[in-house]
């Protein structure tokens, strides 16, 4: 089975960063596109960040200028760089990738374990 195993939460203060890197492990033919949501505390999971294949880029607009989605296709890691940390950036940060595991696979999606991000003010 395919995992993604996050790394580089933890707690900051206001102003500071941190990245976030996501790597993939198992038998995967093909990495799609990879993105980073994030759930606070009694939210839905919201899309933060993605980035495909061909390198398309989406940002949430309350992130845009501040975090950076990144891909390493050779190490198959996806990283999210989080400057400007603000509280409102509190929250469970979870890897997203769309994984092809055969060659005739159109893609299954498979996520992270979460990573806790927690920004003090």
């Amino acid at each position: 089975q395919v995992q993604l195993v996050e790394s580089g939460g933890g707690l900051v203060q206001a102003g500071g960063s941190l990245r976030l890197s996501c790597v993939p492990s198992g038998s995967m033919h093909a990495l799609n596109a990879m993105a980073w949501y994030r759930q606070a505390p009694g939210m839905a999971r919201e899309l933060i960040a993605s980035i495909s294949s061909g390198g398309s880029l989406y940002y949430l607009d309350s992130v845009k200028g501040r975090f950076t989605i990144s891909r390493d296709n050779a190490k198959n890691t996806v990283y999210l760089q989080m400057n400007s940390l603000q509280p409102e950036d509190t929250g469970v940060y979870y890897c997203n990738a769309d994984v092809s595991q055969t060659y005739d696979d159109p893609g299954t999606m498979f996520w992270g374990q979460g990573a806790q991000v927690t920004v003090s003010s």
